[in-house]
């Protein structure tokens, strides 16, 4: 990167008293090409298209069922709500123009890297939909796709485009996180010169325009590919396929959403730690600047890791956890419909969709609850951004409480057993019980003000190695908790599905898998706030950095880190949230995935005997594959920094003159170093994650044909798949855990505890904070990803394995 002439022969003045001109990192404006075409268009045009557009959904919509109009009119409001929120956050000043700067430079690199990395991604999904085009070209029927007409062909197909509608739809999602958190970050940081509460409002309503549209598009997808092949296939008439295994047909869209999600955590992670890192151990404990100070040639990249890492990726992440969620229970109630003999099916089938349609109206209540304050002065003591936020989590509660009652008694009530709709609104219950559970497990472990971190940031005070040792001492205490609410949760509803009167043609009861079902629908009945409270956390990072870097007042920045602080504890739960849900969506998918193989083999496939040898070593490989995967995503991590490292301990060599602000940092360097690495190392742990279940599968497959034992295949991947599900969560959970409380044991001590900034106590801490930054922002998000893409994955490819 070049420098002005007065910079090259050191005629500088005070560095705080020259135009602060930061980077541009790309050569020209970036929008993916959907936006680019729209952008095109004219706008009478564009108007008309979009009535159009919607005339033919709606009439699709109402075609297939009056829930799937209800389903549509609930998810354009609530698009129509986040361009609401956009405007309003737009609308909110920028600061001085050293804060646009910034932004600038931010937003630049963060476009920058999102074009290339989804680049890359969308190169392998195209490969991947080859392959899995010629996977269904040639593999069996099942009697049921045989008398309905839907031929190999035609399956084929409709999973392709499936597949490549919902990483299309994943990769928008991310598109859209990053796009809000790059625009919000320098109005909340001005905001943050007058108010706390505004600054925090501002950041809230970003979050909430992510997560609304996120949601929106999960439902909206789902329910159009729904209501096309409805129409399409002329489900239920004479000789045509039946509305209960229409379902079955949506999970190419759950693989393509896992597919992209898994690639984009990946990729992000890798950015943003690295520079993190590498920003942390050069710029903080060797050199003893502070974070994000505008001396440090890291700290532009490990900004814009904030937003390709934290939001882009946890919006695609979130609209796969969705995805996923919604598709296996629609299977599951489909199924169970079906042995049921229940007339009208569709209201089991559908009551995914209309669940997330009130999340939407309720998160979206949550998010305005949240308001400014009167008292507009910087001075004004500063309230508990956590408080207020949980004040607006208890709001989304309450309502999804009465909500999801309401939507049990009108989808799920049906004349053959009266009271069923009863035991299933306790399933929801219990499921919105879980999900308040694990929002405050993960708080009690990762915020600094409960004990566990308050006693890692002690531990600092005698060393680094304690500090280290207590860190995963905390992450390993931390798994039992949540795994006996879920333990609780999947026990307790599968009881009440079991006992809710519904029963089959032989008289058994087959409501359990569907009542667990019904509480993982109620674990996610506030996910659009959820997601908000998340997205809330790197745009507040973000802007205590803007803050940092323009050399705002400190009472400014006390109030951006005070905000900071409680991002990390919302990151850190809203990842103990996606873990747990992905816990009961695994098992959801896990259940239709032995479904399926019956179907497909014509025989009964109800249990997996791990006494079987090949069995087992299908388990261990399944729990190997967790322990590979996070090792190769933490490495990624560690030689992508190194690299930072190296790099940002050149540049204060050669121009000693950045400590003294008489030259500027190569901001740029970084940014391309971790950029162009990130990409590269992000291919072999997903590689491992796509390619594993189906070598496995067809060797155990091969080897089961020659042994005469028919399903083997079929039993190896589904023991992998249970001990991966089981290895993966516990390891996802001990990995956010102990990185978020690690990261606020630092925040902590920088409040002024135990000696403070630049105290033996607080470098001791970075050490723990940087040694966690992979295990939370990219193993660990990484992992719960990975559960439930090869839960998909499996399920896709069934029949390869028999």
């Amino acid at each position: 990167m070049m420098i002005d002439d007065d910079m090259e022969n050191g005629n500088l003045g005070p560095y705080q008293d020259r135009p602060r001109i930061f980077p541009n990192m790309r050569s020209k404006p970036y929008a993916p090409w959907i936006f680019r075409i729209l952008m095109g268009i004219n706008v009478r045009v564009l108007f008309i298209l979009l009535l159009l557009g919607l005339g033919v959904v709606f009439y699709i919509g109402a075609s297939t069922s009056p829930i799937i109009v209800f389903v549509f009119s609930v998810c354009i409001f609530s698009f129509l709500f986040s361009v609401y929120l956009t405007k309003w956050v737009l609308s909110k000043d920028e600061g001085p123009p050293e804060m646009s700067q910034i932004s600038d430079a931010i937003r630049d690199g963060a476009e920058g890297f999102f074009r290339t990395q989804y680049g890359t991604i969308s190169k392998m999904a195209c490969l991947l939909a080859l392959v899995i085009l010629c996977i269904y070209l040639f593999r069996t029927t099942t009697p049921q796709q045989e008398s309905s007409g839907l031929g190999r062909s035609t399956s084929a197909y409709i999973t392709v485009v499936a597949f490549l509608l919902g990483a299309m739809c994943s990769g928008v999602a991310g598109y859209v996180g990053m796009w809000v958190s790059v625009r919000a970050n320098v109005r909340v940081s001005s905001a943050a010169r007058r108010s706390a509460r505004e600054a925090l409002q501002i950041a809230v309503r970003a979050g909430g325009f992510s997560a609304i549209v996120v949601v929106g598009m999960a439902v909206i997808g789902i329910a159009i590919l729904y209501a096309t092949f409805y129409v399409w296939l002329g489900v239920d008439s004479p000789g045509s396929m039946k509305v209960t295994d229409l379902p079955l047909l949506l999970v190419g869209y759950g693989f393509g959403a896992s597919f992209v999600a898994l690639f984009a955590q990946l990729g992000g992670g890798i950015y943003t730690k690295a520079a993190d890192v590498g920003a942390d151990l050069v710029g903080k404990v060797e050199q003893g600047i502070p974070e994000d100070d505008p001396r440090n040639p890291a700290v532009i990249a490990d900004l814009v890791g904030d937003n390709v890492g934290d939001c882009a990726a946890r919006g695609a992440d979130l609209f796969e956890s969705i995805a996923a969620e919604i598709i296996s229970a629609m299977i599951l109630g489909g199924t169970m419909a079906q042995r049921c003999k229940i007339e009208d099916p569709s209201g089991f089938i559908l009551f995914p969709l209309v669940v997330h349609s009130f999340d939407l109206v309720i998160s979206s209540v949550g998010i305005l609850s949240i308001r400014g304050s009167r008292d507009s002065s910087v001075k004004a003591p500063v309230e508990d951004p956590m408080a207020i936020l949980q004040k607006g989590y208890s709001v989304t509660i309450v309502l999804a409480v009465l909500t999801f009652g309401a939507s049990t008694r009108w989808m799920l009530y049906t004349e053959q057993a009266p009271s069923a709709w009863f035991n299933f609104a306790l399933c929801g219950l219990v499921g919105i019980i879980t999900a308040y559970a694990f929002v405050w497990i993960t708080q009690y472990y990762t915020d600094y003000k409960h004990g566990p971190v308050r006693s890692l940031a002690l531990s600092s005070s005698t060393g680094h190695g304690t500090n280290i040792i207590a860190g995963i001492s905390l992450g390993l205490e931390s798994t039992a908790l949540p795994v006996l609410v879920i333990s609780v949760s999947i026990v307790s509803t599968f009881w009440l599905g079991h006992t809710s009167g519904l029963v089959d043609e032989a008289g058994n009861p087959t409501g359990g898998l569907f009542g667990t079902a019904v509480a993982t629908m109620g674990m996610l009945s506030t996910a659009a706030y959820v997601l908000t409270m998340d997205m809330f956390g790197p745009i507040a990072d973000n802007a205590g950095g803007i803050v940092e870097m323009s050399q705002q007042p400190e009472s400014v920045r006390e109030i951006t880190d005070v905000l900071d602080a409680v991002g990390n504890t919302t990151k850190a739960t809203t990842k103990g949230f996606a873990i747990g849900s992905a816990a009961l969506a695994s098992f959801l998918l896990f259940s239709a995935y032995m479904d399926e193989v019956a179907t497909f083999a014509q025989e009964p496939f109800k249990q997996v005997d791990i006494a079987i040898p090949e069995v087992f070593v299908g388990g261990l490989l399944g729990s190997m594959l967790i322990f590979l995967f996070s090792a190769w995503a933490c490495s990624a991590v560690g030689r992508t920094a190194q690299e930072v490292v190296q790099e940002v301990r050149r540049q204060f060599i050669e121009r000693p003159g950045i400590m003294d602000y008489k030259e500027k940092p190569d901001y740029g360097r970084c940014v391309a170093i971790v950029a162009s690495a990130s990409l590269r190392e992000m291919i072999k742990p997903g590689a491992l994650a796509i390619v594993s279940p189906i070598v496995i599968g067809i060797l155990f497959r091969i080897l089961g044909y020659y042994t005469g034992h028919s399903l083997l295949g079929a039993k190896v991947v589904a023991a992998m798949l249970m001990f991966a599900t089981v290895s993966g969560i516990l390891m996802a959970l001990f990995l956010n855990t102990a990185g978020g409380a690690w990261d606020n044991a630092k925040k902590y001590i920088e409040t002024g505890a135990l000696g403070g900034k630049g105290s033996d106590c607080h470098k001791a801490a970075i050490t723990g904070d940087t040694v966690g930054d992979p295990f939370k922002d990219t193993a660990g998000p990484s992992l719960h990803v990975l559960i439930k893409m090869l839960a998909t994955i499996t399920l896709v490819m069934a029949p390869v394995f028999l």
